[in-house]
């Protein structure tokens, strides 16, 4: 597991983490702005998902920075599974969100009723999509050294 960068309990993994809680805290944040969100699915459903993004990536990136700090990685088998099998979820349902309401953003561009702080919430869930997947696909690589 130490030749795993980016994996739980690593610096790099701890960076992956602040990263997906950055990302998703902006896109709900640019999301939340406005009161009109409530009137698209897509837009409730990013609402949700960003939701419950932040919390498990802000605890992950605090168990992380702690075995930075101590310099002891976790190290049992189930825990690592349970974390890489709520990556992969998370990771699924946020890429989910993300082509759902840059779809409906396309739409609504087109007809111009869009809002670029959709847009902006749009591309903040890809990134956060984008830094979960690297970390599921990580955390699923070091799965095999426990």
């Amino acid at each position: 597991m130490d030749g795993v960068p980016g994996s739980v309990g690593t610096s790099a993994g701890f960076s992956l983490r602040l990263g997906q809680t950055l990302f998703s805290s902006a896109s709900l944040l640019f999301m939340s702005l406005g009161v009109e969100f409530y009137s698209y699915t897509a837009f409730c459903y990013l609402v949700t998902i960003m939701g419950l993004v932040i919390p498990w990536s802000f605890t992950l990136a605090l168990v992380d920075g702690y075995s930075v700090l101590v310099k002891c990685p976790v190290r049992q088998p189930a825990i690592l599974l349970i974390i890489a099998a709520g990556d992969w979820v998370l990771s699924v349902l946020t890429l989910a969100a993300a082509c759902s309401t840059a779809s409906v953003v396309d739409l609504l561009f087109h007809s111009g009723k869009c809002c670029s702080r959709y847009q902006l919430s749009a591309a903040m869930a890809f990134l956060t999509w984008f830094l979960s997947l690297a970390s599921a696909l990580l955390n699923l690589w070091s799965l095999p050294s426990m």
